[in-house]
């Protein structure tokens, strides 16, 4: 760091006390284009401001250096002499003193702090902050372009969400909670541009506004005060008439259901299931979820409702998507088992003329003639597997990506092999999706194995279950596949998993509960699976 780069804290110079005065004199009023602040930076740009903390933000000239800055402006509000606006301004600068040392690639670098009563100050500027100018866009302006894809979303906040948790152990906090301190750099990372937040920001305050920069990414609209997102040329955000916010995946496709539960973590009130209470919890789930769509990226992503990009490794080319085929796989396999016969006909058709060949008497081969056999019923196609022996269960338990796993010290009565015992949901006041889109329980075998069906005893008549395969016990639902869809009767409801693959997992997908009068709740006594074979 060069000596013009280290911050700096412009303060009242010592006055000597036969010629000096108490304060330094004020060289104009009010700070408008062209202003210069310290005999140093030139106000070129107002691009935004934060009444809650009397600050103005601005894109300035470092005359000295040749170069942008960005200048969080303290103004005295027209008329108000308070003392308590000015302490409370004090109080905004020494905070920000104390960030001096603090450095991190989510934020701008502080440069240059200006106290109250600095030499060259216009008299109704209480203090001011200087950082480094962040190229790029601002919110209002990212959003405005259309629909950003929701991997890109996560890829631009967790830079800032690791900021706020670097700066949150150290006892600081960022003020990222308002829509005109963040920009969005042309490398689409999100970036703290400009300092000085409110003396009353706590990191909770971080935490939500990490959530709502995302939130805003997603869906174009921010969700914390609805004078700021006027002010920052966002729309509000949508609300429910109960006054909760809709979640992103309700306003667009393809939201990861991850993202989805982040959203509305960071940004619900405390002590609501799934509430996310740090910022090293966004950024790790925020992580989380970059990491794995890397890992997948092979895979052809789920449609997001955005057009592919030029660098993109699948591209859409315009062809509308259509949704996933539930019989692909056993379609596949039929095609296998057909392509299958068809090779070892040819090769045993050559076997019988190469053996011909080489002796010199036996029958004549035998050729059958007749019309092309179809693929549906060619080949010795496996005929339903029989159920055998009852599979034993290594492990279950809920599964739950969004709330408090309902129940779940509860969950291994499903294989007690006791019917008067259960597992049950809470009881929710609205069905699936509008809270949740679904819970499930996940069980787990010692090893693949061959289902041919399964029995689930139940009390709770119209309860819909998916029956998925998963590759993983804490696979996210994005990765399961679907084998199968059964609506509960009341009492043992039998499923059918004959044209099912090996599976080490498989996830009973809970998406329509059982309407119990006072609300929507569904409870499972037993759970059994049958092996394939006698």
């Amino acid at each position: 760091m060069s000596p013009q780069d280290t911050p700096t804290v412009r303060t009242p110079p010592a006055a000597d006390a036969a010629t000096a005065p108490a304060v330094a004199p004020a060289t104009s009023s009010g700070t408008t284009a062209g202003t210069q602040l310290a005999g140093r930076y030139r106000l070129r740009t107002r691009v935004g401001s934060d009444p809650a903390a009397a600050a103005e933000f601005w894109r300035a000239e470092d005359s000295i250096l040749q170069r942008d800055v960005a200048i969080t402006v303290l103004r005295r509000p027209t008329g108000n002499d308070d003392p308590v606006v000015a302490a409370r301004a004090g109080e905004m600068v020494v905070r920000a003193m104390r960030s001096g040392s603090f450095e991190h690639g989510g934020c701008a670098r502080l440069l240059d702090v200006l106290s109250l009563g600095a030499a060259g100050l216009p008299a109704d500027v209480l203090g001011a902050a200087v950082t480094e100018w962040v190229p790029g866009r601002s919110l209002a302006e990212v959003v405005a372009d259309g629909l950003i894809k929701p991997l890109a979303a996560a890829r631009a906040v967790a830079p800032l969400a690791a900021a706020a948790e670097a700066a949150h152990r150290h006892g600081l906090v960022l003020g990222c909670d308002h829509p005109q301190r963040v920009r969005i750099t042309p490398d689409g990372q999100a970036q703290l541009c400009f300092a000085l937040p409110r003396p009353d920001v706590t990191p909770a305050d971080d935490v939500r506004g990490l959530g709502a920069v995302l939130y805003t990414l997603l869906t174009s609209r921010w969700p914390l005060s609805d004078a700021d997102a006027a002010r920052a040329g966002l729309a509000a955000a949508d609300r429910t008439f109960a006054g909760t916010l809709i979640p992103p995946s309700e306003q667009r496709p393809g939201v990861p259901v991850e993202l989805d539960a982040l959203t509305r973590g960071a940004l619900g009130p405390d002590g609501v299931p799934g509430h996310v209470h740090t910022a090293a919890a966004v950024h790790r789930l925020l992580t989380e979820v970059v990491a794995e769509h890397d890992r997948l990226a092979l895979f052809p992503p789920a449609h997001d409702g955005v057009p592919s990009a030029p660098g993109d490794v699948w591209q859409d080319r315009g062809r509308a998507t259509t949704p996933p085929d539930p019989e692909r796989r056993r379609k596949l396999m039929i095609g296998v088992a057909a392509l299958g016969a068809a090779v070892l006909m040819v090769l045993g058709y050559f076997g019988v003329q190469l053996t011909s060949v080489f002796t010199d008497g036996g029958e004549p081969p035998i050729v059958v003639q007749g019309a092309p056999v179809e693929p549906s019923q060619a080949g010795p196609v496996t005929p339903p597997a029989a159920a055998g022996a009852v599979v034993e269960v290594a492990g279950v338990d809920v599964y739950d990506n969004v709330g408090d796993r309902d129940n779940a010290d509860q969950v291994a009565r499903v294989l007690d092999g006791d019917g008067g015992t259960a597992w049950a949901t809470s009881t929710y006041q609205q069905q699936f999706p509008a809270l949740k889109p679904g819970i499930g329980i996940m069980v787990s075998f010692e090893s693949a194995v061959q289902l041919a069906g399964l029995a689930i005893e139940s009390p709770s008549a119209g309860t819909v279950v998916e029956v998925r395969s998963a590759p993983s016990a804490d696979a996210p639902l994005a990765e399961t596949t679907p084998i199968t869809e059964v609506t509960l009767e009341r009492g043992r409801t039998p499923v059918s998993l004959a044209e099912s693959q090996p599976v080490n997992h498989v996830l009973l997908w809970i998406t329509t509960l059982a309407d119990v009068g006072e609300g929507y709740a569904s409870e499972i006594s037993e759970i059994e699976f049958r092996r394939a074979g006698a």
